[in-house]
């Protein structure tokens, strides 16, 4: 079973072409966060695949709590694959307490590089540049894809001091200080058609008069402002201007 949490595609597209490739179903964790509930069946699979999206150099923290809120029996095999823009520092460190804790059976963490989507800080590239970034990945998904069917673990990465430091006190900055939603807005361009509330996985988001507020739980997943159909959306001026950025379907 491959269970996967997705912003804006990246991982959810990886967590598809894996599934693909090792015939297993692909479900989406999102359904699971905004019930608040854990994975039933966790202990009846003949292993555990999960692709998620880097989150300040870790996995995002509602995700570790529901896999800590699942029951797990036995040592499932679980793997990690998680997409990200740069690099995924220590976080196979956290994922491998997280499996000691859970009862899970470590079988690797797979860094998968694609495009950058963060643009509440960062930049995103144009359309043509992430195909191109997306075609680059789609080698490694494949080889991590042929390692879990094959039931062989996934080759931890090489993490030194700035993986470490990144992953722990930035990581900690970054959730406390970083991870926040007053800056969100909306242009006079917003028609209240409510996705952005709809999509939500933390349900941060109400309709108020036709427009969107946020509530205070937001997890910085972007999935709001990069999809958007009017493009109304901002985060504060960091966005303007940007490409926003959604998974290209790319089959190869």
């Amino acid at each position: 079973m491959i269970y996967y949490f997705s912003g804006t595609g990246n991982s959810a597209f990886a967590a598809e072409r894996i599934g693909e490739k090792t015939g297993d179903e692909v479900r989406d964790l999102r359904p699971l966060i905004k019930a608040g509930e854990g994975i039933r069946d966790g202990g009846e699979q003949e292993r555990l695949v999960f692709v998620m999206p880097i989150y300040g150099w870790r996995i995002p923290r509602i995700v570790e709590s529901l896999i800590r809120r699942s029951h797990f029996t036995g040592k499932t095999p679980a793997y990690f694959v998680l997409t990200c823009g740069s690099d995924m520092g220590n976080a196979a460190a956290y994922v491998k307490r997280l499996c000691a804790d859970t009862g899970l059976l470590y079988m690797g963490c797979g860094e998968l590089v694609m495009p950058e989507n963060y643009i509440a800080m960062f930049n995103a590239p144009e359309e043509e540049e992430a195909r191109e970034i997306v075609k680059k990945a789609l080698p490694v998904m494949d080889g991590y894809a042929e390692l879990i069917a094959e039931q062989k673990p996934i080759p931890d990465k090489h993490t030194g001091m700035a993986d470490r430091i990144k992953s722990s006190i930035v990581n900690s900055v970054f959730c406390s200080l970083i991870v926040r939603d007053g800056k969100f807005r909306v242009s006079e361009d917003c028609t209240g058609c409510g996705r952005c509330a709809e999509v939500c996985p933390v349900g941060d988001i109400r309709m108020a008069s036709g427009r969107p507020e946020w509530l205070g739980r937001c997890i910085h997943c972007m999935d709001c402002i990069t999809g958007c159909p009017e493009e109304a959306i901002e985060y504060g001026d960091i966005s303007t201007g940007k490409p926003r950025y959604r998974c290209p379907d790319i089959r190869g």
